[in-house]
């Protein structure tokens, strides 16, 4: 079994954000494969099914970004998985360019909070993440206001791209793929 976990704030007004990107990947898996991330529990919005044949919990911390920590916790603890290599992170990265994906088995929080909680609760840096591209902060913007903000017309195009192409990600994740994903995934899209 695997935990998929989608990082966003919750409430209407951080909808569509660069910050909420984790949250529309999970979206879209459940779109492709009809779960329904309803249930409230963990702290979290969760929900059962299979992706590529495989029993998946899709997740949904409700705890604000800064916190995610709490709620990924709570589901580990409850499902017992290995949070090595049966825990799936999906965040937005402002080092990346919009839509691009990278695929990592470990790394550091490279500033992001949401991950920074998440490895002080899990007490190591070893999990898998799919990290999405909301493009580099002008320079002029507070980066707090920049990852708050909303995409051009132009960017969520090619968010819904980097979307479509997230939920592939998964789809070799959760087959143990991770070696192919990261060839496959990590490579510069090319823009047209």
């Amino acid at each position: 079994m695997y935990i998929i976990v989608g990082l966003g704030n919750p409430a209407k007004e951080y909808e569509g954000t660069r910050h909420n990107v984790g949250f529309d990947v999970i979206d879209a898996i459940a779109d492709k494969y009809n779960i329904s991330v309803t249930e409230r529990k963990h702290r979290a919005f969760c929900g059962k099914g299979l992706v590529a044949g495989q029993r998946v919990i899709l997740v949904k911390p409700q705890t604000y970004m800064n916190l995610s920590g709490e709620s990924v916790r709570s589901v580990l603890d409850f499902y017992k998985v290995d949070e090595e290599t049966e825990l799936i992170v999906i965040f937005d990265d402002v080092s990346l360019d919009v839509g691009q994906l990278r695929i990592r088995k470990k790394g550091s929080a490279g500033g992001h909070n949401g991950i920074k909680n998440i490895i002080q609760h899990l007490g190591h840096n070893v999990f898998q993440r799919i990290k999405v591209g909301v493009g580099e902060k002008p320079k002029e913007y507070d980066l707090a206001d920049y990852v708050l903000g909303h995409f051009s017309k132009e960017d969520k195009e090619r968010m819904a791209d980097g979307y479509k192409r997230a939920v592939e990600a998964v789809e070799m994740l959760v087959m143990g793929d991770i070696d192919g994903a990261m060839n496959e995934f990590n490579k510069k899209v090319v823009k047209e």
